[in-house]
């Protein structure tokens, strides 16, 4: 018997089982080089990662949309949450906090805080404008024309929702009897930008 045949009669004598065992082993060998077994787009079972350049959506912008919706209440939350984020209640998240309080009514809150953005940003039209409706709310109307009339200024004139209000308060100035800017036959409605109009319900 030459040295050929005697090996192919050794391979013939291994049972299948064990054959099959050693084809599996090889295999999973092969498939755990180079990823650590890794899952491949190839194998149907690969899912995407998280998107770590994905930018995340500011405490600002989400306090905006809330109030867009009405939900006064949740948009402080979200307000208070920026000034965390910023590290300090910038003259935004203060108009913007004192936006939400003048949604829910809290006029004297709403004033202080706009007053505060007013101070910090004084050139800014509509944290004017929003604390000239806070005190037109409050029946202080002698103070009310002139803040909103500094806002028209600032703003050119551009905005109808400041010039609305300023008619408004130049109305009450004219006639001492006119309805006060409250109750239900006035609605505030917001504007772009974060503006606050008094707009008149039919």
């Amino acid at each position: 018997m030459t040295f050929r045949t005697r090996r192919t009669h050794l391979f013939r004598l291994v049972p299948p089982a064990v054959a099959t065992f050693a084809c599996a082993l090889v295999a999973a060998c092969v498939m755990g080089q180079g990823d650590g077994l890794k899952p491949t787009r190839s194998e149907g079972v690969w899912a995407p990662g998280v998107n770590k350049r994905a930018e995340a959506v500011s405490g600002l912008d989400v306090g905006h949309r809330l109030m867009a919706s009405g939900q006064y209440e949740l948009a402080i939350d979200a307000f208070n949450r920026a000034a965390l984020e910023e590290g300090a209640l910038t003259p935004e998240i203060l108009s913007s906090l004192g936006s939400a309080n003048l949604g829910l009514g809290r006029l004297g809150q709403a004033e202080a805080l706009l007053r505060r953005a007013v101070k910090e940003a004084p050139e800014w039209s509509a944290a004017l404008n929003n604390l000239g409706v806070v005190l037109l709310e409050q029946g202080k109307y002698a103070e009310a024309e002139q803040i909103l009339r500094r806002a028209y200024a600032l703003d050119n004139g551009e905005s109808d929702a400041i010039r609305d209000n300023l008619r408004l308060a130049l109305e009450n100035l004219d006639n001492p009897g006119h309805t006060a800017a409250t109750g239900s036959e006035y609605n505030l409605v917001r504007q772009g930008g974060g503006v606050y109009r008094i707009q008149t319900i039919p």
